[in-house]
């Protein structure tokens, strides 16, 4: 079974539409996990709506302090399925991908990335500084390091939940969706990617601000890159 996990601060407004359009186009076996993070609108109410026609919907609270890694910890928690697939509640992630991450992950592959940047991939509006960022991260760690996708900023990805429950994440924000992948690349987990587009959202507020949060990106990406220099050196002792 696969569990949607969809963190959810403030969404009462996109969050019907995104878990509608979610039931239409996965055709899987699948429970859908909704991570109300401390939202202050009816995001929760709405939620527990859906449920009465929608039985595979679950609630669940960020206990924790608000942001979205402690929302996707919340959730990874709460999934029972052996595949999970965070998505964003803001109508941004194409759900019809999840079809196709599924397909690929039965080739053999411990995660398979929504990729944005690859053949037959698409980014449509969004802030430029905030593309530029998401394809600078994501084109020069697959060149730099060979992880193998194009797109490791993208936080729409399909994990075997055995790759999750084996890494310890330090993140407090955005970037635990680079952080997951990125050690369990250097763990040696297989990893691939199938394209998918995504949308700026038309309701609502972005809630990620490459200003404030890109320090943590950069830590992550110097990191990255000191993991692959040290591999290199010791494979040549």
């Amino acid at each position: 079974m696969i569990s949607v996990l969809i963190p959810a601060h403030n969404e009462a407004i996109s969050i019907a539409g995104t878990i509608q359009q979610l039931e239409s186009d996965l055709n899987l076996e699948h429970e859908v996990i909704v991570v109300n993070d401390h939202s202050s609108d009816e995001t929760a109410q709405v939620v527990k709506e859906l449920s009465q026609k929608f039985s595979n919907i679950i609630l669940v609270d960020n206990n924790h302090e608000m942001g979205l890694a402690n929302a996707l910890r919340t959730g990874f928690d709460a999934c029972k399925g052996d595949l999970i697939v965070p998505m964003m509640a803001d109508f941004c992630d194409d759900p019809w991908t999840i079809n196709k991450m599924y397909y690929k992950i039965n080739e053999g592959y411990d995660i398979v990335c929504g990729s944005r940047y690859m053949s037959g991939g698409r980014k449509i509006g969004g802030p430029r500084l905030k593309s530029f960022f998401s394809r600078f991260v994501g084109l020069s760690l697959h060149y730099l390091i060979g992880i193998p996708t194009y797109d490791i900023a993208n936080s729409f990805k399909m994990y075997k939940k055995e790759v999750i429950r084996s890494i310890t994440t330090e993140a407090e924000g955005f970037e635990i969706s680079v952080e997951l992948p990125l050690k369990a690349f250097f763990s040696g987990y297989e990893i691939t990617e199938v394209p998918t587009t995504w949308i700026d959202r038309k309701r609502g507020k972005s809630k990620f601000h490459v200003l404030k949060q890109g320090s943590n990106y950069f830590k992550l990406y110097i990191w990255a890159l000191w993991k692959e220099v040290n591999s290199c050196f010791l494979k040549r002792r």
